[in-house]
């Protein structure tokens, strides 16, 4: 299995694995293992199919033969029947056969799409930052959807057309084994084209599904920072990452047509060479009297049979090579680490709000320590951090934009692994627990929280699947949205998220901290995630946080100054470095950087605005 890298001009993005030709067929035969009555059924009517095929024209030679003979009319007669009861069969076995074989291949495509999406849900968090969420967008949506679009329209005519062209050539050799190896000159001349055609084609299908990924995460980046971007006005920079990479998809997908066209030069060629000398060995045979007439006449309908079979797999190529290329990347997906809980369902079941089982997670000790850390090759956004989190305590980290806040906020909760550094929980480094205890233990809320389709319950049950109605109305009463269930018109069992109850920027962050609430993390760490509130909405949000990590160890970056002046701890940023820590009166009391901040964000301005705008103004001055 190898990583992709990213195509010339493209940004080197270390995206997720694809699997070898080898690994994707073992693959397939496992899938095709666990249905085989259904497979051996299809693969049994496309054989048959394929044969019956070949009776028009063997009972074509046969006409041939009598009508030389002089036979009469009634045989001449029961030889057409033959072919029109041939013709009939061949098109039933054939439906059947498609139809079965694309009930086949939706099945393996289904079961391998769920494999997909549950490495996908499970995948280490630092895995997927350093891939990007267009690589695997592009996997779960392009990818399927091209295998998908051969399974149901092209696969089953690919796989006729192939046992068409093995059972024609063994019906050559049947007629005659030497008019078998007449046709036999053709194959040197299709080897050829076929080894031309695919050692220069199927580079450019694994390059061209990775030009396609890295569009999707351009656009899926740009979409996911609209705001930003309009505020900042880089809206032609974006567009123009987006045709820059769709223009790298694009030249790829030119040249593969290209490469396609002059592969169908080579091909006539090759039906030329293969139809001249079957007529010239049947007429040496004839002549000879090796060979009847009519064994010559099917033999020349045999290969020129081939021509419609080669015709489709020309065709077809293109697309059975694009699917071959994605299912190699869904598969390498599937053989991604397990990092599912203990059952294979995710993480093991948290604390519920308000008891104190034996499950219970006490408040950890989380000790981060970053001597260098920069993306890529970019340059270093942390240096020299080091901080330490007591049990229970509240650390707020403050900085100007760009100081790298959000960075260790990622690095805390194991989101991004330093480029050199460690993060230990309870005096054990991140690296030695798997994925799903990190996950378990520390939980990461950000700015951009998402409502998932479905019942306020089931939305809330993610956290914690178990959970009563009971244990969700407490969490929700204790981030303060009583009130709004409330008004829900079927409570728990309103729908909400996409095409349900409109759910506003503030309520869906109350709902991230209800479902942290339900998870009960050691440690939780607040990225920014009471931002979506304005000056209004602030202190109900800023309250809600509070509660929902009371008593735990918690990592916030603070907004709003109010936040840091609540905290136990403050710990300034600035280019990537820490230039102050203490409490919020020490810090105010040393006069520093903090202080001219806090001055600033608390003192009147008739400017600028409180809240949000306010606070980002204050920070920025």
């Amino acid at each position: 299995m190898t990583d992709e890298s990213s195509t010339p001009g493209v940004r080197t993005r270390r995206l997720l694995p694809t699997a070898t030709a080898r690994q994707t067929w073992a693959a397939l035969r496992v899938e095709f293992a666990r249905l085989p009555g259904l497979s051996a059924a299809a693969g049994t009517l496309l054989v048959a199919a394929a044969a019956t095929g070949l009776v028009a024209p063997w009972v074509l030679g046969r006409l041939v033969d009598d009508v030389i003979a002089g036979s009469d009319t009634p045989r001449m007669v029961a030889w057409a029947g033959v072919i029109a009861g041939a013709a009939v069969l061949a098109g039933v076995l054939t439906a059947i056969g498609a139809a079965l074989t694309a009930r086949l291949g939706e099945t393996v495509l289904a079961r391998l799409r769920e494999r997909v999406l549950d490495r996908a849900l499970h995948l280490p968090s630092a895995t997927l930052e350093r891939a990007g969420t267009g690589d695997l967008v592009a996997r779960a949506g392009d990818d399927v959807a091209v295998v998908t679009n051969v399974i149901a329209t092209s696969g089953p005519a690919f796989l006729g057309a192939l046992l068409s062209i093995v059972l024609t050539a063994a019906g050559l050799f049947a007629l005659d084994w030497r008019l078998g190896l007449a046709g036999l000159a053709a194959a040197p001349a299709y080897a050829v084209a076929l080894y031309w055609y695919l050692r220069r084609s199927v580079p450019y299908y694994a390059r061209e599904r990775v030009a396609t990924g890295e569009r999707a995460q351009a656009m899926a980046g740009a979409l996911r920072g609209a705001a930003t971007v309009r505020a900042y006005r880089m809206e032609d920079a974006h567009v123009g990452r987006i045709a820059d990479r769709s223009a790298t998809a694009r030249d790829l997908s030119l040249e593969i047509f290209g490469l396609h066209t002059r592969f169908g030069l080579r091909i006539n060629r090759s039906e030329f060479v293969g139809l001249a000398a079957v007529l010239l060995a049947g007429f040496l045979l004839v002549r000879d009297d090796l060979a009847t007439v009519g064994a010559a006449t099917t033999a020349a309908l045999y290969f020129h049979r081939l021509f419609n079979p080669i015709g489709l797999l020309l065709l077809q190529s293109d697309s059975v090579l694009q699917a071959g290329a994605s299912l190699a990347r869904l598969v390498g997906v599937t053989a991604l680490p397990d990092t599912a809980g203990p059952d294979g369902s995710g993480p093991a079941r948290a604390q519920r709000p308000g008891t104190a089982g034996p499950g219970a997670l006490e408040p950890a000790a989380l000790e981060v320590v970053v001597d260098r850390h920069c993306y890529d090759d970019g340059p270093v956004v942390l240096r020299d951090v080091a901080l330490r989190l007591a049990p229970g305590e509240r650390v707020a980290l403050v900085g100007a934009s760009g100081a790298g806040k959000s960075t260790l906020a990622g690095v805390a909760a194991g989101i991004i692994a330093p480029t050199r550094g460690s993060v230990r929980l309870r005096g054990v480094p991140l690296t030695d627990l798997d994925e799903h205890r990190v996950r378990r233990e520390i939980a990461l809320i950000s700015q951009e929280v998402h409502v998932f389709a479905g019942t306020l319950g089931d939305d809330l049950r993610l956290a914690d699947p178990d959970a009563t109605d009971a244990e969700i109305t407490a969490a929700l009463e204790l981030v303060g949205v009583a009130d709004w269930l409330r008004t829900l018109p079927e409570g728990l069992d309103t729908c909400v998220g996409e095409g349900g109850r409109h759910v506003t920027a503030a309520q869906a962050q109350q709902l991230a901290l209800a479902r942290l609430v339900l998870a009960d993390p050691a440690v939780a760490v607040l990225d920014e995630a009471t931002a979506e509130a304005g000056s209004a909405g602030a202190r109900d949000l800023d309250r809600a946080a509070t509660a929902a990590t009371e008593g735990r160890t918690t990592l916030i970056v603070a907004h709003r100054l109010s936040q840091a002046a609540t905290a136990d701890r403050v710990v300034v940023l600035e280019h990537g470095r820490v230039v102050e820590h203490g409490t919020h009166e020490q810090l105010l009391a040393a006069g520093g950087g903090y202080s001219r901040l806090w001055r600033s964000w608390s003192a009147p301005d008739p400017v600028l605005p409180r809240g949000r705008e306010g606070a980002e103004a204050a920070v920025h001055r």
